[in-house]
């Protein structure tokens, strides 16, 4: 039996693809505290270092740090723009609380098709204010979100690592607004 896959099905298997591979990378790169002794805020601008982190290598770094339910502080680590025409944003998912929580399934936003597919940081979204665009989480042909998804209950102190992936907004474009449903926005740099 002999397979064929039209134009938008073989780019929905690159995606699926990319998706997975930045999965197995994430779960190999979960850690603890960054150790920066920074108190978490709701927002903080980057810096540039002139290199291109990996999501392993920024693990002490952060883009930024924002406050959400229950004691969740999402990480942001890095914000990295590559060939395909895809933005990436990695970090961790931590409970700063003093019981375990769950990530709220508000953050897998309202969409009906992203819903269906469980618990996800799908709701998430990047906005360049200059040009007055907001980008969406990627999705795979099934409508999966092309984020972290089905994420366990967080055990007090405790983090995961969380990936999501977006459209990669214009070339000269190096500075967006990060959104996710029930934590504060952050500036956040994208490097690549």
């Amino acid at each position: 039996m002999r397979i064929r896959f039209t134009t938008t099905a073989r780019k929905g298997v690159v995606a699926v693809t990319v998706a997975a591979g930045l999965a197995l990378s994430a779960v190999g790169c979960s850690g603890g505290e960054g150790g920066d002794g920074k108190a978490p805020t709701s927002a903080s601008a980057s810096t540039a270092t002139g290199s291109d982190p990996s999501a392993q290598e920024g693990a002490d770094e952060s883009l930024a740090e924002v406050k959400g339910e229950d004691g969740l502080i999402l990480k942001l680590t890095s914000a990295t723009r590559d060939a395909g025409g895809f933005v990436t944003v990695s970090g961790e998912m931590k409970n700063d609380g003093d019981k375990p929580a769950r990530v709220s399934v508000r953050t897998a936003g309202d969409e009906t098709e992203i819903i269906r597919h469980g618990s996800s940081l799908g709701g998430a979204t990047l906005v360049d204010s200059a040009k007055k665009k907001r980008y969406y989480v990627l999705r795979d042909t099934d409508g999966r979100p092309l984020t972290t998804t089905n994420m366990p209950r967080i055990k007090a102190g405790a983090s995961i690592p969380v990936f999501m992936q977006f459209p990669a907004p214009s070339a000269d474009t190096t500075e967006v607004t990060f959104q996710l449903p029930t934590f504060a926005s952050a500036t956040i740099s994208i490097s690549g």
